[in-house]
């Protein structure tokens, strides 16, 4: 099946991250960017796909409490703000990564303060190379690829359908859940949270994979009998 096709894809992608990172003894800020990248390629597909939904509901969906009409405007304001918020989110993260990828010391460590006590820790979170970003971008490549024959089914499915515009601003959201856990918790885990995170992160997609074409197969119209 298409779909099939479609995971194995972002499972293949996935997996050749993780390789690259075992191979390149990549700590997890430094596995961490190409993840950030397919979440951008991820939201991009998302809001393209709002935006060429037909036929579509909005039940339960409201906007400063009122609910949204199922209107081109709608659509246009609906898929907008999902792109200023959604990519918020990863204008917040991407600031993170780059603060922790140029303030490491010569031993590669960053200084973390424990917000609640004050207490100052080192974190190795190694150097960045120009290969490792020539990595990240071939990465980058991939998830691009990958994720457009999933966009592709998705948007032919949405065709035969009446998809909820609600439903599809909030499912990509998932998908940043264990970067956020990661950001979170990682530096307490330390070697096994490059593993936690591939883990939450596949997890995610392959979660969010399946439930996007069950949301799909629910909506779609039902052939008129004759």
């Amino acid at each position: 099946m298409a779909s099939d096709r479609a995971l194995k894809g972002i499972l293949l992608s996935n997996a050749v991250t993780l390789a690259l990172a075992v191979w390149q003894q990549w700590t997890l800020l430094q596995l961490m960017w190409p993840f950030w990248m397919q979440s951008v390629i991820i939201g991009y597909y998302a809001r393209q796909r709002m935006l060429k939904l037909r036929d579509f509901s909005t039940e339960g969906l409201t906007m400063n409490d009122r609910p949204v009409p199922p209107t081109p405007a709608s659509q246009r304001q609906v898929a907008n703000f999902f792109a200023l918020h959604f990519g918020g989110f990863h204008l917040a993260y991407l600031v993170f990564l780059v603060i922790f990828s140029t303030t490491a010391d010569a031993g590669g460590f960053v200084d973390v303060t424990n917000e609640t006590s004050g207490e100052v820790s080192q974190v190795f979170v190694g150097h960045t190379h120009p290969l490792d970003v020539l990595a990240w971008l071939a990465l980058a490549v991939s998830f691009l690829f990958s994720h457009r024959a999933s966009h592709r089914e998705h948007v032919a499915a949405d065709l035969g359908g009446c998809p909820n515009l609600g439903t599809l601003m909030f499912m990509p959201y998932a998908r940043v859940i264990p970067m956020h856990l990661t950001i979170i918790f990682g530096t307490q885990i330390g070697d096994g949270a490059v593993w936690l995170f591939v883990l939450l992160k596949t997890g995610a997609d392959v979660v969010m994979h399946k439930v996007e074409h069950h949301v799909l197969q629910r909506g779609r119209r039902q052939p008129q009998q004759a």
